[in-house]
């Protein structure tokens, strides 16, 4: 399983190039990406978080005290606005609380322990919070969504009823544990589903899998 992941990671990696994910320029960026990008597309974040950097509200403490009504204003282009103004604040209060700031709240602190406490956070599922500890705090988790499960299922490495966990296992269980490695790959695996391997229609004769 192991030379079969990699192996795919190559020829992903061959096709594409480096992905750079994730767009931001800071730790703090990347986060509220992470919770806006929830049901929509990152054109439409991009948007919310040009609205907030023209405001320069992107910072810690703007993003904490400004009231929830007025940031949902800020983030409407991202959808769902009023849900994902409540969820963010959730989120920053207590890493403002906690932290102090988005880069002290990861310094030196466990995966296990952080996951835990994003994942207690309403509004903040897994996919959500592992793209937070992958990609604003380099941590080395995996991040899953419904492309993985898509590409592993056709390509015969999951089942149809695979969970979360059980697909984020095999990458964990069988890939040496590198924050590189593991934010190309799934950068790679969205590229491919787009593509590629889409939910109807799929390109499978010109697929860079396609010998998988």
């Amino acid at each position: 399983m192991r030379r079969r992941l990699l192996d795919i990671y190559q020829a992903l990696s061959a096709f594409f190039g480096p992905q750079h994910w994730w767009p931001g320029e800071t730790p703090l960026e990347i986060l509220v990406g992470a919770v806006l990008t929830q049901n929509t597309n990152w054109g439409n974040v991009s948007k919310a978080i040009a609205n907030l950097k023209r405001e320069e509200l992107l910072a810690l403490d703007a993003l904490v005290q400004l009231p929830t009504p007025a940031l949902a204003e800020k983030i409407r282009p991202s959808g769902y606005y009023n849900l994902k103004a409540a969820r963010l604040q959730n989120l920053l209060r207590h890493i403002a609380k906690s932290a102090g700031s988005v880069e002290e709240y990861f310094n030196g602190r466990e995966t296990a322990t952080l996951r835990e406490e994003l994942l207690a956070i309403k509004g903040i599922g897994p996919e959500t919070a592992d793209s937070i500890l992958l990609y604003a705090g380099n941590k080395p988790t995996f991040v899953v969504d419904a492309y993985t499960h898509r590409i592993l299922n056709r390509h015969g490495l999951a089942a149809d009823e695979s969970d979360y966990h059980e697909l984020q296992a095999l990458f964990l269980d069988h890939l040496p544990e590198d924050v590189p490695l593991f934010n190309e790959y799934h950068a790679l695996i969205v590229c491919t589903a787009k593509e590629f391997c889409r939910k109807s229609d799929p390109r499978c004769d010109t697929c860079p899998l396609k010998g998988f």
